[in-house]
């Protein structure tokens, strides 16, 4: 029996409904429970394997690998590419109101009244046919009710007024290798479970259940994948799904768990460089987004960004697009150095205008108040961005604030401001460095330890001074080190000294507060203010007069 009006409880019909709530299994193709009959025409690939909007996620996979290989060799246009772009203008010529990968639909339209008459099949013309060609057909007993609860698609096929609405018959046209993906995704409308647990195949049911928006599918596979060890190409292969999939809400757990992947993989981006330098342009993305990243400096970061564009892009005007509307959201210019900056604002790589604008931006944020500066942290924090511009990394050289003065002396003060967790991280042999500052021409940096008191034989907290450049130069300089001390909040002079230093050398303070380790790191230490040890040196240049 034939059903010509099938009648199912709302509640059972939600499109968020879960595994647990109902099963129609027992309707799915039996003609009992149906009022439809669905006719898939499976396609063979004819002279164009590569044509867009068809095919597995294998398939889709390796055309993105090979796309992504051809930019970089800049390779000429391919025959195969001349039929895709041929088959495109077809499609869209034949279906103009079609989206772009939507499936073909072909309501039954016989030449009879009766609508238990068979269709026949679309007629795509010798265009068409020169791409694919019908290699089978199927067809299955469905049950309007039930797809069009679970899919807008269908709902909207089942119920637009038109004639082919109430039409028993309905054709869909599909490639061959979407025919697994398709029966799971049908069968998923009336058990809301599928059978295949391979990643390939879910990714599959995947991109079949958002070309047919079926959204509560999608849901299920993007769990399922989330729940299975990611790798390295997993990940990547998640992050380049085609953008409609990526797009969709359902989705972004998944993506965002293969961001978390690869940010904690290449977290130190100096043990793989190679694997680095070879991802494409999401992965990277997902790599540098990280708060966590160990880098030396955000000066570093951009220099690898630079890297990386240049060899993955070597079209200027390509490499200028990439930078100026993707890779630059990963680069936090204003933890860059004020002397990288002035490189950034004559870098080629950048449009002009566009490095002006993040260099001022950089400059403005440094320029604000403490106060003003946490405030707007908190502020993007708060936002759903995912690039934060305004957080400082953990940096292995420590960022520091510098106050340069040319008159009447050479002097330049220092600010360093380290975590009680750094801190206490040092224990019992570690170095915290600054990042390089520089006065009268010469690069000098500051830097923690944690080391043991020669006199008493405990372990304390030490302060040093030190200058970069190694060689015959001989440079005179009086330093003094102070921190801020509670309750005052004012900074207290620690010590006092001066240097005449060659490259590469250090001098500074071994027990910098004159206590041990264990009194250094307690929670009622003084020089501890909202957990943040604040450091300050003072440079002065000495005259050549000076005794």
């Amino acid at each position: 029996m034939s059903l010509g009006t099938c009648w199912v409880p709302t509640h059972y019909l939600d499109s968020s409904s879960s595994s647990s709530e109902a099963d129609f299994g027992f309707a799915f193709n039996d003609s009992n429970f149906s009022d439809r009959l669905l006719r898939i025409e499976i396609m063979g690939r004819g002279s164009n394997p590569d044509a867009e909007g068809y095919g597995s996620i294998a398939d889709w996979a390796r055309r993105r690998k090979r796309r992504r290989e051809d930019t970089i060799k800049k390779e000429s246009v391919t025959i195969s590419d001349v039929l895709a772009g041929a088959e495109e203008q077809i499609l869209s010529n034949e279906e103009p109101d079609m989206d772009e990968g939507e499936a073909m639909i072909e309501e039954a339209l016989s030449g009879s009244d009766d609508e238990d008459d068979v269709t026949s099949a679309p007629n795509w013309g010798l265009e068409w046919l020169d791409c694919f060609s019908v290699k089978r057909v199927r067809e299955l007993h469905i049950s309007s009710p039930i797809l069009a609860a679970k899919s807008p698609f269908f709902y909207k096929l089942f119920s637009n007024g038109m004639m082919e609405s109430v039409q028993r018959h309905v054709t869909l046209v599909i490639n061959a290798s979407e025919e697994a993906a398709l029966m799971e995704l049908l069968n998923f409308m009336y058990t809301n479970t599928v059978s295949v647990t391979t990643a390939p195949a879910l990714l599959d049911v995947l991109m079949a259940a958002d070309k047919f928006e079926v959204a509560s599918c999608m849901r299920y596979c993007s769990r399922l994948l989330r729940n299975m060890p990611m790798t390295t190409e997993s990940a990547l292969l998640y992050l380049e799904l085609p953008a409609t999939v990526l797009l969709a809400k359902s989705v972004q757990p998944l993506t965002d768990a293969a961001k978390l992947f690869l940010a904690a993989r290449y977290k130190d981006v100096t043990k793989f460089p190679e694997e680095f330098m070879s991802l494409p342009l999401a992965g990277v993305e997902a790599v540098l987004s990280s708060d966590d990243l160990q880098v030396a400096s955000e000066d570093a970061v951009y220099d690898l960004i630079l890297k990386w564009a240049r060899a993955q892009y070597p079209s200027l005007e390509e490499r200028r697009e990439v930078l100026g509307s993707r890779l630059a959201r990963s680069i936090r210019f204003p933890f860059m150095t004020c002397r990288k900056l002035k490189k950034v604002l004559t870098c080629s790589d950048f449009e002009h205008e566009k490095a002006s604008k993040l260099v001022l931006e950089a400059l403005f944020f440094k320029a604000e108040a403490p106060h003003r500066q946490r405030s707007l942290v908190a502020e993007e924090s708060a936002s759903a961005s995912v690039h934060h511009r305004l957080i400082e990394r953990a940096y292995r050289y420590r960022p520091v604030k510098v106050l340069e003065f040319e008159l009447p002396r050479k002097q330049c003060v220092v600010y360093l401001d380290l975590k009680r967790e750094e801190c206490i991280g040092l224990f019992p042999s570690g170095r915290v460095y600054s990042q390089a500052f520089h006065i009268g021409g010469q690069g000098f940096f500051l830097s923690a330890h944690c080391n043991l008191d020669q006199q008493s034989s405990f372990y304390c907290f030490g302060l040093f001074l030190g200058m970069q450049e190694k060689g015959s130069v001989s440079f005179g300089v009086d330093y003094e080190f102070s921190a801020r001390s509670n309750p005052s909040e004012e900074f207290i002079s620690k010590y006092k000294g001066n240097y005449t230093f060659t490259g590469g050398k250090a001098v500074g303070y071994r027990n910098l507060f004159g206590i041990p380790w264990t009194s250094f790191v307690e929670e009622d230490n003084l020089y501890f203010i909202n957990g943040i040890l604040h450091l300050k040196a003072e440079l002065t240049i000495r005259r050549s007069t000076d005794p």
